[in-house]
């Protein structure tokens, strides 16, 4: 009885996993300034020319554009987008076309029946409510279909010339890997990131983290070894010792 005591004492001890006890990390916002100032400063000079990667020539397609890359790749977007914009150029034709063809034409992006109802949508919302021009203003484009906050702020940065922080899956990552922020609400997030950038960067800034998330900053399998930001990166979450941040002094 014993000997099987000690044995099933043995086993549950080799069973059992001790988990690192998460690394804290704390920073005063005057040192999150001053390092989100590094951080932008080594990003521009990794992606100095930073921009969406969508293709588009006019606001509207901006918007179509953009509206597809929901959950979708720009790569893919890409492709279907030519055809797209051929058979359906402008706001008035995609307002009046059958709901079917808009389908067909953006089926290869997922989603493409939600998809086609919005971008219908948006478009006799920009027909009735703003004379068939694409509104500039976040607080009327944010009133369109199929437009969240990411949307809105495309078009701001890449369209209007206007300070606009976009917040993807990629943003959202590294901001807190980075330490940069502890929120997880996108639009938490843009706020908190809004603090620590001038506006005047909000665009090219978001820009830059989505393209460094893209080509070094993986979700699973960070290239650390191989990052430019790692003096100023904590790497939060990142590792079997997970980090947790401590709130702001």
């Amino acid at each position: 009885m014993a000997l099987s005591g000690a044995s099933g004492m043995g086993r549950a001890a080799i069973g059992t996993v001790l988990m690192p006890k998460p690394r804290k990390w704390h920073e005063s916002q005057r040192s999150r300034l001053a390092r989100a100032a590094r951080l932008s400063a080594a990003l521009a000079e990794l992606y100095p020319q930073a921009r969406i990667s969508l293709d588009f020539t006019t606001p509207w397609q901006c918007l179509v554009a953009t509206i597809l890359s929901a959950q979708c790749t720009d790569e893919r977007v890409n492709r279907t987008t030519p055809e797209l914009f051929c058979r359906l150029p402008d706001v008035p034709a995609m307002a009046d076309a059958p709901l079917e063809e808009i389908q067909g034409l953006i089926q290869s992006t997922g989603f493409f029946r939600q998809k086609a109802r919005a971008l219908q949508a948006a478009a006799r919302t920009i027909l009735e409510r703003f004379d068939g021009q694409i509104p500039s203003q976040m607080e009327n484009l944010l009133t369109l279909p199929g437009v969240g906050r990411k949307t809105a702020n495309v078009l701001l940065g890449h369209v209007f010339n206007r300070p606009g922080l976009v917040v993807d899956t990629h943003v959202r990552r590294l901001s807190r890997r980075l330490g940069l922020t502890r929120e997880d609400d996108a639009d938490a997030i843009e706020l908190e990131l809004q603090k620590l950038r001038p506006p005047e960067d909000w665009t090219p800034f978001s820009m830059r983290l989505i393209l460094h998330g893209r080509r070094v900053c993986h979700a699973r399998t960070p290239r650390c070894e191989a990052c430019m930001l790692r003096p100023e990166c904590p790497r939060l979450g990142v590792g079997s010792a997970k980090s947790v941040l401590e709130p702001m002094s």
